[in-house]
């Protein structure tokens, strides 16, 4: 095995848990309400319910080939050329992942916080810690997870108990005004923000303790995650209405910003942003060790830490070069991230879950 960390089932808990709230707690309100409109809120609870159903296909797929990665049992299943190709192709869709994440970092601080500041430099310090991140293996990630998790609950608990008084419960009506479809689209077009991204964990399951034991764990940080991503997109509804909410880029770092209390307690969106980073961070670094040691494991090298650099160039430039500004890369996210998510979130795991089936039943 090219990874010799090992991680426990607690740790996967809070791992799934910073996946899911990763980017879209800084973005996925304002796709939610600007498809929902008042009723986004209840799209983002059936993105979560449709959530865990995604969980328990990857859950039972993995019970199948539990020391296998996905890059591994690809093989398996489909032989070795076509697996190769069904693992590439699975490892393009990690590092594009990997790509939307740094340039949401980029744009975010370029937009918001640092102005000035080249987007180049922005990309080259976040992706030179993703890097070290990856080179100190998985059981590492695993840890400075357990370790940061506290601090990100506490910080989004002061957010939530701070945003209390400014709630106006007349923006969440009319309730359901345009009946249930608006909700099903809203739906539809956000399930690929983060739920079908959860593939990836495929790359991870081999590698932590007792598997067999760790359902409750995926359902629950899917769940725990998704309550978090709920919550801040009520809340955006109550504070900021739902047209803000719609045609803000980061309605949530909008929503930190109208926290008042007695003139002292107020303007803490670093509060958001710094929940909005260390979850990103955690994210991105997943998905950027997933594709290197799918390439390793697809090219049967005996480490993947020496691909990091040259990945990371690669991403680099296609940070800068793949998206022209930041209208172009929104909307590569709000029409076709979902269609293309479900490639392979939802198609090619159940094919290899069918197909898996399929040959035991013959074999038999």
């Amino acid at each position: 095995m090219l990874e010799k960390g090992m991680i426990g089932v607690k740790q996967l808990f809070i791992y799934i848990i910073m996946f899911t709230i990763g980017s879209s707690i800084l973005v996925a309100p304002s796709g939610l309400v600007r498809d929902g409109k008042q009723d986004g809120w209840m799209a983002s609870i059936l993105d979560m319910g449709i959530g865990l159903l995604f969980v328990w296909l990857y859950y039972t797929l993995s019970q199948r080939f539990p020391k296998l990665t996905l890059v591994e049992f690809s093989e398996e299943i489909f032989g070795k050329w076509i697996g190769k190709v069904v693992s590439l192709s699975f490892l393009l869709y990690f590092f594009i992942l990997a790509f939307s994440l740094l340039r949401e970092i980029g744009d975010f601080m370029t937009t918001q916080i640092l102005p000035k500041t080249p987007i180049e430099f922005i990309f080259m310090t976040f992706l030179g810690i993703v890097i070290m991140g990856t080179r100190l293996g998985l059981e590492t990630q695993a840890r400075a997870a357990e370790i940061f998790f506290p601090w990100i609950f506490l910080l989004f608990l002061i957010m939530v108990v701070s945003m209390l008084p400014e709630i106006h419960v007349e923006n969440m009506q009319p309730m359901l005004e345009g009946g249930i479809k608006p909700v099903i689209w809203a739906t539809y077009r956000n399930l690929g923000l983060p739920y079908l991204e959860q593939v990836v964990f495929l790359m991870v399951f081999p590698y932590v303790h007792r598997i067999e034991k760790a359902r409750k764990a995926l359902w629950g940080g899917t769940l725990f995650g998704g309550m978090m991503i709920t919550i801040v997109t009520l809340l955006s509804i109550l504070v900021i209405t739902p047209d803000l909410t719609a045609i803000q880029i980061y309605p949530s770092y909008v929503l930190a910003k109208k926290i008042s209390i007695g003139h002292f307690f107020e303007r803490i969106e670093a509060v958001m942003a710094g929940i909005w980073f260390l979850t990103l961070f955690f994210k991105l670094t997943l998905c950027f060790y997933a594709t290197a040691l799918g390439v390793a494991q697809t090219l049967k090298l005996r480490d993947y830490r020496f691909l990091t650099f040259p990945l990371g160039m690669l991403l680099l430039v296609l940070s800068i070069v793949g998206s022209p500004n930041i209208i172009y890369f929104q909307r590569f996210i709000a029409e076709i991230w979902t269609p293309y998510s479900m490639t392979y979130g939802l198609f090619l795991p159940l094919l290899l879950l069918g197909v898996a089936m399929f040959r035991k039943k013959c074999s038999n």
